[in-house]
């Protein structure tokens, strides 16, 4: 497998200067769905301030290069259960891959085993009852997602109707959960996870309650971005806010699955500024304009419910005496696009896609208020884990510990993060590609269409200028291409490509046609 060229040596010498947890750390992991790092102050505070997720940052690390394997929900959560890429633990699609097999080796079945007090409360996204898990509680209806509003759970005993909203429900449980555990002397785990904040971007009542449609977000260079001229992969891509937004995303239809209560907050928040719109004489850019504000606007207030929630739980923890010795973990399942190049969702190996926040706090080990330009990614949140609960994996994963940052965050750590997505064909319309990110520079192949693209990150951290075939670059590439083989080779990723089943496009087609 590869492997980073840390400087170990000095994490070692390090380890005397730093006091390390004298029992078994509990641990909470925080996942949220589709958090750019542009949406997180502790990264960036252009776009909105998340007081209580840059809590954790504020106590310990900030990673600054952290990336997913596959930017997509499902096969991102099998990623980090398990700590292989999508093509070692079989789930490729949200869309087709069927239910994340449980009985693989998974850090919770390994802390399980080992004693650790064990839950998943919230979003799941794999199709299967959780594994590993003395008790899970995960949102069902919606193909999975849940609900913003009244979300149904599933359970061991069932399935649970529920009122109110969702990131506030979720916390709920948690905090009934953590309350008895806290009467157990084992040391716990728990996967707190958010469905906030994916599509559709529904604000919860708070914020519904003070919203102004006449509040103004800042534009980003490149909401009108064409891309004539482009690879065949960015130009057949479903997810432009100007074409592909549906009524529902920017909130001209009546939302559903709600009480009176919340409908009447809900019109009260969005009718008049629909009937502007809807009576307004406005240009084609005007329009994209509008769509942006009202995107954006409910991302970022879905975001904030969420930091709310999260505060909470935080807050509770402290009351039960029980910050001292619990990691907390900030992550999402991917990054996502907030209007750059005109588009929403995620998907790409852009970096506003596959770059994701990455926050953790450890006291008495990681230092308050650090930060790591380290290349990480998702698959070595499973090893870091079970190294921080003194657990050993059965067998080997594709991810590597990255304790040693937590105690030595500038360590010499040179590596190659591989990144590949599958879902095509898929409701986007993303291509299928596989690449090799340097820190550097960034190769793509889109081999599907047999396209190439490379980005100089340095020079071009947006992902914007295609390098492929320009004559200086010519060594580059080939010297890009043979690491790229070599990590595919490393990584055992299989020549064969998983197909969709036959009827997987009918689907799709017919999907697109309800929204039309």
């Amino acid at each position: 497998m590869p492997r980073c060229r840390c400087g170990v040596a000095a994490w070692l010498l390090a380890l005397p200067m730093i006091g390390l947890a004298s029992e078994r750390p509990n641990i909470l992991f925080i996942m949220s769905d589709d958090h750019a790092t542009k949406a997180v102050s502790a990264y960036d505070d252009s776009l909105m301030q998340t007081p209580n997720i840059d809590r954790i940052a504020d106590n310990g690390i900030r990673f600054d290069r952290a990336y997913v394997g596959n930017a997509i929900c499902g096969p991102s959560r099998a990623t980090m259960l398990t700590g292989k890429h999508s093509h070692g633990n079989g789930f490729y699609s949200n869309e087709w891959s069927g239910a994340f097999d449980g009985n693989q080796q998974t850090f919770p079945r390994l802390l399980q085993g080992a004693g650790y007090q064990t839950a998943v409360i919230g979003k799941w996204h794999l199709y299967s009852d959780p594994v590993g898990f003395d008790h899970w509680e995960v949102i069902h209806n919606n193909f999975e997602q849940g609900s913003y509003y009244n979300p149904v759970f599933r359970s061991a005993s069932g399935k649970q109707e529920s009122v109110g909203y969702v990131s506030e429900l979720v916390t709920d449980r948690a905090i009934k959960w953590l309350d008895d555990a806290v009467l157990d002397d084992a040391p716990f785990f728990l996967f707190y996870s958010h469905k906030t904040p994916h599509r559709d971007w529904m604000p919860a009542p708070p914020e519904l309650a003070s919203w102004d449609d006449n509040e103004k977000v800042a534009e980003p260079a490149t909401l009108f971005r064409s891309m004539n001229g482009e690879v065949q992969a960015r130009q057949q891509a479903r997810m432009s806010i100007a074409e592909n937004m549906t009524e529902k995303d920017v909130k001209l239809s009546k939302a559903r699955n709600m009480t009176a209560d919340q409908e009447r907050l809900w019109l009260d928040a969005f009718a008049q500024g629909n009937a502007v719109f809807e009576t307004s004489d406005l240009s084609p850019e005007d329009v994209v304009r509008w769509k942006y504000q009202r995107y954006i606007k409910t991302y970022l207030a879905s975001v904030k419910s969420m930091d709310r929630e999260i505060g909470r739980l935080l807050d509770h923890l402290e009351k039960l005496g029980l910050s001292d010795n619990t990691i907390v973990i900030y992550t999402s399942d991917q990054g996502f696009f907030l209007g750059e190049n005109g588009w929403f969702d995620k998907r790409w190996m852009d970096e506003v896609s596959s770059r994701t926040p990455l926050l953790m706090q450890w006291p008495g080990v990681i230092n308050p208020g650090i930060t790591s330009e380290a290349m990480v990614q998702n698959i070595d949140f499973a090893p870091t884990i079970l190294e921080m609960a003194g657990v050993s994996a059965h067998s080997p994963m594709h991810g590597i510990s990255l304790r040693p940052l937590l105690e030595v965050p500038d360590l010499t750590w040179e590596r190659d993060l591989y990144y590949h997505f599958y879902e095509n064909p898929g409701f986007h319309g993303v291509a299928r590609h596989y690449g090799i990110n340097t820190g550097r520079y960034k190769l793509i192949h889109y081999y599907q269409d047999s396209e190439w693209e490379l980005f100089d990150l340095e020079n071009d951290p947006s992902d914007l200028v295609n390098l492929y075939g320009e004559p200086q670059y010519a060594v580059l590439t080939e010297e890009l291409k043979k690491r790229l083989k070599k990590l595919r080779k490393d990584y055992a990723v299989p020549a064969e490509e998983p197909e969709a089943p036959w009827y997987h496009s009918y689907l799709i087609r017919a999907a697109e046609m309800l929204l039309q």
